[in-house]
């Protein structure tokens, strides 16, 4: 038969004789490209809401404020010329803005109000979630902010002390939803200034904090406010991509660049939550791949171990090193390919629950399509994994010798003096475990970075947590995104916590594969099977402790160090686990791979002596 024929015939069998591992094989890298799927098309699943509601709504492609009282906007006649600019083909407006304090029940918040007229504009007419559209004492509530507010179609509501009855919720796409919403009235938001100073003067009067987005009639905004408004006018642009060149184009009067906003940078306000979300899970996805990294060339070296007689067989029938080499890689390499092929299917389906597109938003984020480059990616990442941990042990195994492989003689121990004179002063349990961590040193240090890791993303998931705990009366984020980052923070949790346990059985099965002469030696001379599976374990718990301590510090501190770097956050205002978490986080680690590395252990200290020699 040709040459890759039989490479794939005999990768495909050592894969079926080997399920179990090959299943671990599989849940190690897919845990990784599921992960960085997730991130990957998590931002173009969010951005679908937007364009739904675009779309409903004749989303403007320029938002122009301008016309108040002040004289530091551009004034109602400038809004006007802006309205017959080459290149723009619709408004709708000017509309009068003024800020105002609504109390519901024995709730209040600023907002931000908006008249409009009772007939449908051609540009950015919000959809009707529920209710119907403005008329004489009749307020449409922004959809986020009622759905924050509590408040329902018609329910009574105060403005500035004017009686109203809610007779609608709606959408916009010409304003992020609430609480993302960008000020509109020119005295701004509390959001967008620095509070006041530490003497505790205060943030300056004026400013609103997180308004709110509700509409009224023309008139019934000149009741609350009869002077001279701001006013908001909403264009089309024949071509919606030449958005920024056009506000470029038109910077008039003092700050008025900062009141003109292009579709795009309303979308990226309403898409911020996925944002985050997709940096929590790129970061995620590389300390996956890392783990899976570690554990994979764990349990490859274990295998190598398993397979060195059918290496000398393929060897002495006339393989040459390079097809054995091709053999063992293939066998990777198909794995890794079906593990990217599920992790992009997993990731696609999965991404929509983690960006709904909330109350501020129409339509549902669905299927989100697949992209060639994300496929390429994900699939490069998946390659990349399974290759930089199995190239080296694969090389090693096809460069061995054709009788030492056909004789699968055991490895002799390394005699490291000091070694032995502690452990001969130990129980026999802790005496064999030391001396089998001495034998595979990189495999022990292996485990050590392996359970490093691991801790390390619990201190920031911990971190970001008691972040989260506190934001909704922060309110940088209301109650619902919130939750949606929990649920991040969950998968992310999760995943990490089932790869951390697939590398803890894999280490643990590959000692007991590689220890099995020396085990079965030890149990000749009167060592108790015991005894035995206690040092196979034990082997495991030691570096897994100085690894917890390791990730904890200085572990933990250096990675949430460098995600702030990455992403600009502000790790100033995080807090730091209290030392009773670090503390149960270190002992549950160490019990965790106690009882995940008994089984294996036990399995391999009661294997038949005779057997095994």
């Amino acid at each position: 038969m040709g040459r890759i024929l039989l490479v794939c015939r005999l990768a495909v069998r050592d894969l079926r004789r080997r399920r179990a591992e090959t299943a671990l094989l599989l849940l190690a890298i897919m845990a990784a490209t599921t992960t960085l799927t997730l991130g990957l098309v998590l931002r173009d699943a969010a951005a679908d809401p937007y364009r739904s509601t675009r779309e409903a709504t004749g989303g403007p492609d320029v938002v122009v404020v301008g016309g108040d009282r002040t004289g530091r906007l551009p004034g109602l006649a400038e809004l006007e010329k802006l309205a017959g600019a080459p290149g723009v083909v619709g408004h709708s407006g000017p509309y009068p803005v003024v800020p105002a304090k609504l109390r519901a029940a024995d709730r209040t918040s600023d907002v931000q109000v908006v008249g409009r007229d009772t007939a449908p504009a051609p540009v950015d007419q919000p959809e009707i979630v529920r209710g119907g559209w403005v008329g004489d004492g009749g307020v449409v509530v922004e959809a986020a902010f009622a759905a924050a507010l509590g408040v329902r179609v018609g329910d009574p509501v105060t403005l500035d002390g004017r009686s109203f009855t809610v007779v609608g919720t709606a959408v916009t796409a010409a304003l992020s939803p609430y609480p993302g919403a960008s000020c509109i009235v020119p005295a701004g938001c509390m959001s967008d200034v620095v509070p006041g100073d530490p003497a505790g003067a205060g943030p300056p009067a004026g400013l609103l904090r997180e308004p709110g987005l509700v509409w009224l009639t023309r008139a019934d905004v000149r009741s609350l406010d009869p002077g001279s408004p701001a006013h908001v006018m909403n264009l089309r642009l024949a071509d919606p991509d030449e958005a920024r060149a056009f506000v470029d184009a038109h910077r008039g009067g003092q700050g008025g660049a900062a009141l003109m906003q292009t579709w795009e940078d309303i979308r990226d306000d309403a898409t911020e939550l996925a944002a985050d979300s997709q940096i929590l899970l790129l970061i995620g996805a590389w300390l996956l791949g890392l783990l899976a990294v570690a554990g994979l060339s764990v349990l490859v070296g274990g295998r190598m171990a398993d397979q060195t007689r059918r290496v000398g067989l393929l060897k002495g029938v006339g393989g040459t090193p390079g097809l054995i080499t091709a053999v063992l890689l293939a066998q990777y390499v198909l794995v890794a390919v079906v593990a990217a092929v599920a992790g992009l299917a997993a990731g696609s389906l999965a991404a929509p629950l983690l960006t709904g597109p909330g109350a501020g938003l129409v339509g549902g984020a669905g299927t989100p399509s697949m992209t060639v480059s994300t496929a390429v990616s994900v699939t490069a990442v998946a390659l990349g994994v399974a290759v930089a941990a199995t190239v080296v042990p694969v090389v090693r195994a096809a460069r061995s010798s054709t009788v030492a492989a056909l004789a699968d003689a055991p490895r002799p121990p390394r005699r490291v003096g000091p070694l032995i004179a502690v452990s001969a002063r130990l129980p026999v349990p802790l005496l064999l475990a030391l001396r089998v961590a001495a034998r595979r040193p990189r495999r022990t240090v292996l485990g050590a970075v392996s359970i490093a890791i691991t801790v390390g993303g619990m201190y920031v998931l911990l971190v970001l947590d008691a972040f989260l705990a506190a934001q909704p009366l922060a309110g940088a984020y209301d109650g619902a995104q919130v939750e949606v980052l929990r649920r991040v923070l969950l998968v992310w949790t999760v995943v990490l916590l089932c790869l951390a346990a697939v590398n803890a059985v894999a280490v643990t099965w590959a000692t007991v594969l590689d220890n099995r002469h020396a085990s079965a030696l030890a149990r000749a001379l009167g060592a108790t099977p015991g005894e035995v599976s206690a040092a196979l374990a034990a082997a495991q718990v030691l570096p897994a402790l100085a690894g917890a301590v390791a990730g904890v510090f200085p572990g933990g501190p250096a990675l949430f160090a460098a995600i702030n770097a990455i992403t600009g956050g502000d790790g100033d205002r995080a807090v730091s686990p209290s030392p009773w978490q670090l503390i149960a986080l270190v002992s549950a680690t160490v019990l965790a791979v106690a009882a995940l590395t008994c089984v294996p252990a036990r399995l391999g200290g009661r294997r038949p002596v005779a057997e095994a020699l």
